[in-house]
């Protein structure tokens, strides 16, 4: 239950649906409901998707590039920190890299689900850095299991906060996103902080041991 908890937790905080909010509304008001209803489904399920998959990769992906889980985490430390720097500034598109063009591009699809919603707008680099570390510290099946589970629910509440998004959008409005942005911002930068903190650790005990 700690874990399971603890997983949903840092992975709600990093993929942040809540900032998504206003781009998803951005690009779909010109549609009707049925179009925006689909749109939220397949998105959540998109993200689940690609974060279960970077996940049970994850220790494939260390192991094909030679790199250590301390140097993982302290580079997905750094990228949580920067969405986490976005996010304290309410910048939640840009630091997912969806920026002027990239919406406008959006605007000409039919399909916005998987780009740029899926990736990178939900399940951006700190997300997936996030799962690769934990990929790499999962204890057997049972951690596997309580993991993916939490994507799971990350998921279906991702899918909910999508399909209420005008209603949420207009009833928060647009300084109390950016209020709720900078709350979760917070939170971010501390899971980056100690994502290197976890990385730099074991290493210093290494240096200091010789």
């Amino acid at each position: 239950m700690n874990l399971l908890l603890a997983t949903f937790t840092a992975l709600f905080s990093v993929v942040n649906p809540l900032g998504a909010m206003p781009v998803f509304v951005s690009m779909t008001q010109r549609e009707d409901k049925a179009y925006s209803r689909n749109m939220a489904i397949k998105s959540s399920f998109f993200m689940a998707l690609i974060l279960i998959v970077f996940f049970l990769a994850g220790t494939y992906i260390i192991d094909f590039f030679g790199i250590s889980l301390e140097g993982m985490k302290i580079a997905g430390g750094l990228i949580i920190i920067q969405s986490g720097f976005g996010l304290l500034q309410a910048r939640h598109a840009k630091s997912r890299a969806v920026g002027k063009r990239v919406t406008e591009e959006a605007s000409t699809r039919e399909d916005i689900s998987f780009s740029p919603m899926a990736m990178p707008m939900l399940s951006g680099p700190g997300s997936i850095a996030l799962l690769i570390g934990m990929s790499g510290e999962a204890d057997g099946w049972t951690d596997y299991l309580i993991i993916i589970s939490a994507i799971l629910l990350v998921a279906l509440l991702t899918l909910g906060i999508l399909q209420v998004s005008p209603r949420l959008v207009r009833w928060m409005g647009e300084s109390g996103i950016s209020a709720m942005s900078r709350m979760l911002g917070f939170i971010v930068l501390t899971i980056g902080i100690q994502y290197i903190a976890n990385g730099v650790m074991p290493l210093l005990k290494e240096v200091l041991a010789q």
